[in-house]
C-alpha cells in the first residue's frame, strides 16, 4: 500500500454497500444568480430523504460552474460541505461527499485540491476536456487526480459531453489504487459491460463499488448479477447503488426503491413481474424528464421543473439562457405525473419543505 489517503472506513463501507447519491442541481434565482437558501434546501432534502451521499459540481450541477468567469465551483462546493456538516452535527449521520472534477489536468488537479480542503471524500473525474487524447494520456490524467483525492471513474454518455472509452482503457484504469468506485453512465449496454468486465477481471471487484448512472435503465442495472468467466473462476459483479440525475428529484422514492432491490438481492428472492414493470415505468418517467428525443437538450430544465413544482426551486433557470424545456416536454412531464403518481415524493416534500428553506 502507498501513503495515499483514503476516506474514513465508515464512508468506504457505505460506498461499497451501495446507496442513493443524487447529482446535485444548481439553484438559481430569476437573475440567474446562486440562490443560497434553495441550494442549501436541496441538500437538506436529499439528506432527509435518506440519500447516502451527494455529488456536487457534476453535469446536473451544470458544468459551466467550473468556468473561471462563472466563479461558482468553490461557492457551490462550500455550501454543500457546510450544509452536510450541519446535518452531521444535528443528526450524527455522515454522507459520502463527491466533487465533480473537470477540465485539463492542471485544472483537474486544482479542483481536486480544493475538494480535499473542503473535506470531500471522492472526485468524480469527467474526461470530456481530453476529447482528442489517447488512452495513455487519459490514464495519466486519472492518476494525477488520484494522487490528490480518491477517485470515482466516470463513463459519461457521449450525448452530453462524454467520450467512448474502450475495455482496454477501463482494464488499466481500475488498476489505479486510489480508484474506489465507477459511475457507469454511457446509456449503452455494450459500453456498460466493458466497465463491468474490466472490474471483474481486475480482481478488485470487492474494492471498487459500481454505481449506475444509466438513468434509462436504473432498476435493471441494480437487479442484474453479472457472472463473468468460466467455472471454477467465475466472477460475480453487481452495481450496488446509483449516482443519478434522475435521483435529484423524487429522491425519497429512489431510497425506497434501492432498499427494495437490496432486500431482493440479500434474500435471493425471485424477481417479480411487478418490479420489472416498475423498471419500465421509471424509464418512461425518465424519458419525459431527460428529453432523449432531443439529445437530452431539456435534461437539466426537466429536473428543475420537477423541483419547481415541489417548491424546492423557484424556477427552471440555468446559467445558459438558451437551455430550456424542449417543445412538448412540459406535457410529457404532466403525462408521467398523471400516469405514475406513486413515483413522486410530493407529499414528503410538502411535509418538510418549510424546515429545509429556513
Amino acid at each position: 500500500m502507498s501513503s495515499l489517503s483514503f476516506p474514513p472506513q465508515q464512508i468506504i463501507s457505505q460506498l461499497r454497500k451501495g446507496t442513493v447519491i443524487p447529482a446535485h442541481p444548481l439553484a438559481l434565482n430569476r437573475a440567474r444568480k446562486l440562490d443560497e437558501r434553495r441550494q442549501r434546501a436541496l441538500t437538506r432534502y436529499y439528506c432527509d430523504a435518506g440519500a447516502g451521499g451527494i455529488a456536487v459540481g457534476v453535469h446536473t450541477t451544470q458544468f459551466e460552474i467550473h468556468e473561471p468567469e462563472v466563479g461558482l465551483y468553490q461557492p457551490v462546493l462550500e455550501l454543500a460541505a457546510e450544509t452536510l456538516d450541519s446535518v452531521t452535527n444535528s443528526t450524527g449521520k455522515y454522507h459520502i461527499r463527491i466533487a465533480g472534477i473537470t477540465g485539463p489536468t492542471d485544472q483537474a488537479v486544482r479542483e481536486a485540491r480544493l475538494a480535499v480542503d473542503l473535506k470531500y471524500h471522492l472526485g468524480l473525474v469527467s474526461l470530456g476536456a481530453l476529447r482528442n487524447a489517447g488512452d495513455e494520456a487519459l490514464l495519466h490524467h486519472l492518476r494525477a487526480v488520484a494522487e490528490i483525492i480518491p477517485i470515482m471513474g466516470f463513463y459519461l454518455q457521449p450525448a452530453v459531453g462524454g467520450l467512448v472509452l474502450s475495455y482496454e482503457f477501463w482494464r488499466k484504469a481500475v488498476e489505479i489504487e486510489n480508484l474506489l468506485a465507477v459511475k457507469i453512465a454511457p446509456f449503452n449496454r455494450y459500453y456498460t459491460l466493458d466497465v463491468v468486465r474490466a472490474v471483474a477481471e481486475s480482481g478488485r471487484a470487492d474494492e471498487i463499488a459500481l454505481y449506475t448512472g444509466n438513468d434509462d435503465n436504473i432498476v435493471i442495472d441494480l437487479l442484474s448479477e453479472y457472472r463473468l468467466g468460466s467455472e471454477p473462476d467465475t466472477r460475480v459483479v453487481r452495481m450496488v447503488g446509483g449516482l443519478l440525475g434522475h435521483w435529484a428529484c423524487w429522491t425519497k422514492k429512489a431510497v425506497e426503491l434501492l432498499e427494495e432491490v437490496h432486500e431482493i438481492v440479500k434474500a435471493q428472492k425471485d424477481i417479480s413481474p411487478d418490479i420489472l414493470t416498475l423498471a419500465q415505468q421509471i424509464t418512461d418517467a425518465n424519458s419525459a424528464i431527460f428529453d432523449p428525443q432531443n439529445s437530452f437538450a431539456g435534461c437539466i430544465p426537466g429536473i428543475h421543473e420537477i423541483l419547481r413544482r415541489q417548491g424546492l426551486l423557484e424556477g427552471r433557470w440555468t446559467l445558459n439562457p438558451g437551455e430550456q424545456l424542449s417543445s412538448g416536454q412540459l406535457s410529457e412531464i404532466q403525462r408521467i405525473y398523471s400516469s405514475y403518481p406513486y413515483l413522486n415524493d410530493d407529499e414528503f416534500v410538502r411535509e418538510h419543505i418549510d424546515d429545509w428553506l429556513k
